[in-house]
């Protein structure tokens, strides 16, 4: 081999400081007769990616106690869409990680000056279990309000619906967002034969006084940051909404 054909590659890995980030994700509840909860990857994706960068993560739900993948999002249902989720497969069999999923910490437990950032996962609970949930609401606020980052995909997105800052007005007003579209509500709809939920982000998102909800294609991966508020379409864009979150936090 001539020398004119060697080539020499370095490469050296991103030091970060080491943070603290809170996951949310929505207790058990019921949809149209359905146990749902929240969607796997958009929780375990970023809690690999965050911890991965040398990030603590810490596991809540508003109740506090056992969790639930929903079944759709669980790699663990016989015959399910998503039986190759590798990173959920292994985050609920992992004897630490997993554990969590039993016993996630109640909000009414946190201190949001423990933490840089929340993350807050989308699935079936969170239109039901977050909506009237104003201690949740608060804690959001609070987050945004002291500086810190506040993410949120899918349906998690939907608190932007009703978080109001201690001026009375909403988080979302002003702000550029994303969430789960009213398009690819009709494609779950249809793949259930039913429409599961009542209402969706998208058509409330307009009552939203100045919100700036934005959104993409059915299915395509979209992420949008507008200052320390930072969302995500849909499960498709639980890793670059993630990856927004940590440079972000490299920011801070």
């Amino acid at each position: 081999m001539a020398a004119s054909d060697l080539r020499l590659e370095t490469r050296l890995g991103a030091r970060r400081k080491p943070r603290r980030i809170l996951s949310i994700v929505s207790n058990t509840t019921e949809l149209k007769g359905i146990p749902v909860g929240f969607f796997a990857e958009e929780m375990t994706r970023a809690f690999l990616m965050f911890t991965e960068a040398g990030h603590r993560v810490d596991l809540a739900s508003p109740a506090g106690g056992a969790v639930m993948y929903d079944t759709h999002s669980d790699p663990r249902t016989p015959g399910g869409a998503y039986t190759d989720d590798l990173i959920s497969l292994g985050f609920v069999n992992h004897p630490r990680f997993g554990a969590m999923l039993g016993d996630t910490l109640p909000i009414s437990a946190v201190r949001v000056e423990d933490y840089d950032a929340v993350w807050v996962a989308g699935g079936g609970g969170p239109l039901l279990t977050f909506r009237d949930d104003v201690s949740l609401h608060a804690l959001i606020a609070s987050f945004y309000e002291t500086g810190r980052i506040v993410a949120l995909i899918c349906h998690g997105s939907a608190l932007l619906l009703w978080t109001r800052l201690s001026n009375g007005r909403f988080l979302a007003e002003g702000r550029k967002w994303t969430g789960f579209t009213d398009a690819e509500e009709a494609a779950v709809n249809a793949a259930f034969g039913m429409t599961l939920n009542d209402y969706t982000i998208e058509s409330e998102a307009a009552r939203v006084a100045g919100s700036g909800y934005v959104r993409r294609g059915p299915d395509e991966p979209f992420a949008i940051r507008d200052g320390r508020l930072i969302t995500g379409q849909q499960q498709y864009s639980s890793g670059i909404t993630a990856e927004l979150v940590l440079e972000a936090l490299d920011e801070a």
